[in-house]
């Protein structure tokens, strides 16, 4: 497949296509089809490592937009990954541009212990 271009592009949480693939998966169920192996296999996937429900995905979501230091993009991460300690939301930003202080790691931490 040759892409020329990106028309569009928006960020969704595991908890989001878990809901998304739920929904596909029970069209198909309900027309008697069987569902491809990636279908299965994502499903699989998602069923695993989403941890929140939708609606809380998108409450903390709400919540850490609110932080200067996060974007929408890790935001997203933030949500599908909660990190427990701080090692693990530096791996967050081991990309980004700049790094988080040790009040605003504290504080996006104790975001997400709220959701744990």
């Amino acid at each position: 497949m040759i892409v020329k271009e990106k028309l569009d592009e928006e960020y969704v949480t595991v908890s989001e296509v878990k809901e998304t693939l739920n929904e596909i998966a029970d069209d198909r169920a309900d027309e008697d089809r069987e569902m491809a192996y990636e279908l299965r296999r994502s499903l699989e996937h998602v069923n695993e490592f989403a941890v929140l429900d939708t609606d809380e995905a998108e409450e903390l979501l709400g919540t850490l937009v609110e932080f200067e230091a996060v974007d929408d993009f890790v935001a997203h991460k933030i949500v599908d990954l909660l990190p427990r300690n701080r090692d693990e939301l530096r791996s967050v930003y081991a990309k980004e541009r700049y790094s988080l202080d040790s009040d605003e790691m504290d504080e996006i931490l104790n975001a997400v212990a709220k959701y744990r």
